[in-house]
């Protein structure tokens, strides 16, 4: 479980965490100004500790959560939960952002089907366009 460090990497951490696949994913987060620490963007280098508090976007979600403990190794997705706890305004909002993306999919199913225009297709779409 946790190691008893006083700080680490915030990048390390991410990874560790799982909130991204990769250090360098997790770094080119941060240095996108995807990660914030105590509300200001910082570097991949931040060294971090027990209490800092994280804001994470990531794919149209957003993570506010308070860092509990330190690991500088990556381990399975239960271990991984208990490094951080997340404020209940932020899981909140994570959940009905997911519950209207999952109604769009019913609304607007993607059948997969979609396919390059063949000739027949492009000579309907000229004509749309052109208004013959």
């Amino acid at each position: 479980m946790p190691s008893e460090q006083e700080s680490i990497r915030l990048d390390k951490w991410l990874w560790a965490a799982r909130f991204f696949k990769t250090r360098k994913l997790a770094a080119d987060a941060v240095s996108g100004g995807k990660v914030h620490v105590n509300n200001q963007r910082t570097k991949p280098a931040k060294e971090i500790r027990p209490g800092t508090v994280l804001a994470i976007s990531k794919d149209h979600y957003r993570w506010e959560i308070t860092i509990v403990a330190l690991s500088g190794q990556r381990r399975s997705a239960k271990d991984a939960v208990l490094l951080y706890e997340e404020s209940a305004e932020s899981l909140e909002k994570r959940r009905q952002l997911m519950a209207q993306q999952r109604e769009q999919k019913e609304l607007f199913p993607f059948s997969g089907q979609e396919h390059k225009p063949n000739k027949k297709d492009r000579r309907l779409i000229h004509r749309f366009k052109q208004g013959s």
